[in-house]
């Protein structure tokens, strides 16, 4: 299985991914996250220039944060700093949304969202709407400004079935976060591959489509307790934004809360208890996504359920990962991507060298 690192941008992010490429690991994304971390393209622009092989990935922008002119030249743009480098990944923004106290956008949006960037990518015209009146759309100049001649990877943020088809109808990969279920993952391909049937291929789709999954990964020490605080440090981001996404939406879909265990939802009573608001609080969203993604505070350790971990992350000895490994590479995904938190070159370097 291929391997790759997932980062919030920040000053100095191009050292990573030149390590990463050192490393020979296969691909370093961004996040696009507007409200809690930098820029993915400000950020992706400065890799591109101090690199020379490794993939760069936008994971994941959407139609609710950008329109897709704005996003196809930011795209093309990094297409020309880095030729056939480059991929697009692309969803409803459940997370980057709600960091504005929006909901995400709908399945038909992200799917015009995607075939419109496909086509301008692909320095074809597309349609552009604003309201009532549309118009046809393409770049007026090319060449030197965006490169449109050689292919950009678009992937799509699938959780469950409607995302997969939108990947099957435009032709597209699939990237999941936090996804570790084989069963789920076949679920997920079988629908992608149902929608493709009888859809002629959309520009810059490709036969072999990829399957990415977004996890942390910690590799236990001899006799090391696998919910250690350092294992807790090193996967807890994932832990707390299930929490909080839990604890966002426990009025609007109270179905997700039902599906925790009891345990898992007295840990989003603490939480929402612990960011002093409630789960229908309209500023919600300002307290319960603050350092999203980033290292958990120890305090917030106890919030790190072992449930969470075993099935959001990678925890174990390097036999216990590589067999878990083995499994998802044979439901179907490609590529391993983590997100370092504690000491992301370490951590780095530990993926290369359980993965390459």
């Amino acid at each position: 299985m291929r391997a790759g690192i997932v980062v919030s941008a920040h000053p100095g992010v191009e050292d990573l991914a030149v390590r990463a490429e050192e490393l020979g690991l296969h691909s370093f994304w961004v996040n696009d996250t507007p409200m809690v971390h930098g820029d993915p393209f400000v950020a992706l622009s400065l890799c591109a220039k101090a690199t020379s092989r490794i993939k760069l990935g936008i994971g994941v922008t959407s139609p609710g944060l950008r329109s897709a002119p704005a996003a196809a030249s930011g795209l093309a743009s990094l297409n020309a700093l880095a030729p056939g480098r480059i991929i697009c990944g692309v969803g409803t923004g459940n997370t980057a949304r709600r960091t504005l106290g929006m909901r995400p956008t709908t399945a038909a949006r992200l799917e015009n969202f995607t075939a419109a960037l496909q086509d301008l990518c692909a320095g074809l015209p597309t349609e552009y709407r604003e309201g009532d009146r549309g118009r046809d759309i393409r770049f007026l100049h090319n060449g030197a400004h965006v490169n449109t001649a050689d292919p950009i990877e678009f992937v799509v943020a699938a959780l469950g079935p409607r995302a997969a088809a939108v990947a099957g109808r435009r032709g597209t990969g699939l990237i999941s976060f936090g996804l570790l279920d084989p069963n789920a993952w076949h679920a997920l391909h079988n629908a992608r591959r149902h929608a493709a049937q009888d859809t002629p291929r959309a520009p810059g789709s490709r036969s072999d489509s990829d399957s990415y999954v977004v996890t942390s990964l910690y590799m236990l020490d001899e006799d090391e307790d696998p919910h250690s605080d350092a294992a807790r440090d090193a996967t807890g981001h994932l832990a707390l934004s299930l929490l909080a996404f839990a604890a966002d939406t426990a009025a609007e879909r109270p179905s997700f809360a039902e599906q925790l265990s009891p345990e898992e939802r007295e840990a989003v009573r603490r939480l929402l208890d612990r960011r002093d608001t409630t789960a229908t609080a309209p500023d919600r969203h300002t307290k319960l996504y603050s350092n999203y993604l980033g290292r958990i505070a120890p305090r917030d350790r106890d919030l790190v359920l072992p449930s969470l971990m075993n099935s959001l992350a990678l925890v174990g000895t390097r036999d216990d990962l590589l067999a878990r490994i083995a499994t998802l590479e044979q439901a179907g995904i490609e590529e391993l991507l983590i997100q370092p938190v504690i000491d992301p070159p370490t951590e780095m370097a530990q993926l290369a060298k359980l993965l390459t």
